[in-house]
Order: C-alpha cells, then structure tokens, then sequence
C-alpha cells in the first residue's frame, strides 16, 4: 500500500511537495487549510483527496500515515508535535522552527511516538550537492577547514508587513529564510559542533519597496516589518572548522548569488547558482566544480550534473517517502535541524548584543 500523506496548508509550496510524494509512489490523501475552497482546490490538483478547514478534522477523519506542514514559521513546531503526538510522521517546511528550544521539543514528540521527522532542506537533494557529497564521502576533499555560504539577494525582500517580515511570526529575515546554504555547508563539513557564533545584522533597505522581490506574499499596509534585510557571520567549531556566511533580501550586489564554497585538505569545491534575474530559478545558471594539486599544476574539474530548475524541491520531498518506507536514507536528521536552529539562534544573539556567542 502506498504512503498516505495529508498536507497542511495549500501555499505554493504544495507543487513541489506533492510532485515529490508522487514521484515516490505516496498519496496525496488529504489536504488542510483554513481556506477550505484552497483545499478543495489543491485537494482535486493532486489526486482527489479529502479536503479539510482544520487539522484536528484531517488528523480524525483524513486516514493519513504522514504530515507535510507548509505553513508559516510560527507553526511549524506546534503543528508538527500534534501531528507526531497524533502518530503520523513529520515532513515540515524550513526553518526547522523559530528557535532551537522548538527544535528540541519537536525531537522529543518524535521519539516519544516513534515516528519519522524531517525537514525539508532541498537543497542537499540537488544533483550537484549530491555529486559533491560523493567527493567528500570518498576522501577525495579531504577534511574540509573552511566554508562560506551565502544567499545573498539585490532585490527580494518577499513583501512588506506580512509573515515574512514579521519576527514573531518567522523568527527572523533572510538569516532563517535564507538558512539552506548554511547547512549545505555543515552537511559538506560533516555537521560538526559549533563552538562560536559572531554576527551582524544590517536593516537598510528593509522598508524601501524598490528592493521587493518578485515572488513571496502581498503586502500589508498595517502589517510589521521588524526584521533585518541583511547579515554577515562567522561560525567556529570544537573541530577547528569555520563557517563565514552572508544572507541577504536587500543589499547592494550585482544579482542574486547562491553557494557553498569550501577549501578541504586534499581539494577545495563550489556548488553555486547564479541568477541573471533575481527570483527567477529559469533564469539560473548552475555549477559545481572541485580544485585539486596534480602534477604540479592548477586543476580545476567541473561536474557535469543533470540540470534541477526546483533546487532539489521535489526530490528532497520525494526522499521523505522513501526514508519513511526504509527505501533510501534521510537526507536530514532532527539532530542536524536542532545544530542548526543553535547556530541561528547564536548568530542573532550576537547581532543583537554585539559580542561573540559561545555555544
């Protein structure tokens, strides 16, 4: 029989997530949403499931084995422990929660109902992440000393006075939203324990509708805008590694720029995508390439992968499902979700009292 999925929320979201579940072979069995003609809408789009206006109706009468939540931030936690208190396993949206101290409850309901919990950082299912992975995991990189990640954006701030720029309701700007380079670069460098966090936030520009993005929610005139456009950090660890990292909606720079660039013992490597229009994924060029000593010279390999527009999207959702059928691993684990929630939560207590953060 196949996996039966309820999907909470019927956001933009939902096309990724319900073309990986039934690439996987799942069901797209029901769908929530407080909007019930949304989820009657979406419901019908990918397979004629049930539709529902609540969770708690979807949890009682959805016959479902597994939850993906695509909601805002601010929900991710608590609907994700009901769901998981409810004996369905987890497949949630990033950010793993507001903070790490959500992150550590979810792991708790997790292990209590002994259900599968993953999140969705897609971009470790792209294809170049997945080829360079292979180069690490064989020894070809060696230990990796030092990453720097960076989403950084000239003109995306996802609109103003809604949920994204609302701290109570994200948690944060681009530093949580944009936090998918961050950990590709912990899963390239093994995950490793931080040990301290320095960082600055910059809020130019935040307010300034000349830096809108294309995409995101519209905007609310008596909605908050309390969040920075724009953070620069560095991340040491009990390993000896460092992070540098910049994420970005606003900020003076040629185009929107995606990537992980990291120097390692034996080989140093890069998965980047540039836009030629910032939010625009057709507009995007992608590359992946390792640095390597031979023979006394300069070598530069580029890695030919297939070409992945959704940035690992589907397949990360796909993932879920085999990971939940035991068909493939998990390409995350609540543990690194809970690492990573430490190291943001760290980078903006540094902001905010201008001092380094130990871990």
């Amino acid at each position: 029989m196949s996996l039966k999925i309820g999907v909470i929320g019927a956001g933009g979201m939902l096309q990724y997530h319900g073309a990986g579940f039934l690439q996987a072979g799942a069901e797209v069995a029901a769908v929530a949403d407080m909007n019930l003609a949304a989820a009657e809408a979406a419901a019908a789009q990918w397979g004629g499931g049930k539709a529902f206006a609540s969770v708690e109706e979807m949890l009682e009468k959805g016959d479902i084995d597994a939850v993906s939540v695509i909601v805002p931030n601010k929900f991710h936690a608590p609907l994700a422990i009901q769901c998981l208190d409810a004996g369905k396993h987890v497949f949630c949206e990033k950010p793993p929660a507001l903070n790490a101290s959500e992150v550590e409850l979810m792991i708790a309901a997790a292990e209590k109902s002994g259900k599968r919990l993953m999140f969705n950082f897609n971009n470790r299912a792209r294809p170049e992440s997945q080829a360079m992975m292979g180069y690490v995991r064989d020894g070809s990189v060696g230990t990796i000393n030092s990453a720097q990640a960076q989403w950084v954006r000239r003109t995306g701030i996802p609109g103003f006075g809604g949920w994204f720029t609302t701290k109570e309701l994200s948690g944060g700007g681009p530093v949580i939203d944009l936090l998918h380079m961050i950990d590709l670069a912990l899963y390239f460098m093994g995950y490793p324990e931080p040990a301290h966090m320095l960082a600055q936030t910059f809020d130019d520009f935040i307010t300034n509708k000349d830096f809108k993005g294309p995409w995101g929610i519209p905007d609310r005139a008596d909605g908050v805008t309390d969040v920075e456009a724009a953070a620069h950090g560095f991340v040491t660890f009990k390993t000896g590694q460092v992070l540098s990292l910049r994420n970005s909606w606003a900020e003076m720079i040629e185009r929107e720029t995606v990537s992980v660039v990291f120097q390692g013992t034996k080989a140093g490597g890069k998965v980047e995508r540039l836009f030629n229009v910032d939010g625009f994924d057709e507009t995007a060029v992608d590359t992946c390439e390792l640095y390597v000593q031979e023979q006394g010279q300069s070598v530069d390999r580029t890695i030919k992968t297939l070409p992945c527009e959704d940035m690992g999207r589907i397949a990360s959702a796909a993932n879920f499902v085999q990971a939940v059928e035991g068909t493939a691993e998990p390409l995350n684990s609540p543990h690194e979700a809970l690492v990573l929630m430490k190291i943001i939560d760290g980078l903006y207590q540094s902001a905010e009292t201008g001092a380094p953060v130990s871990f």
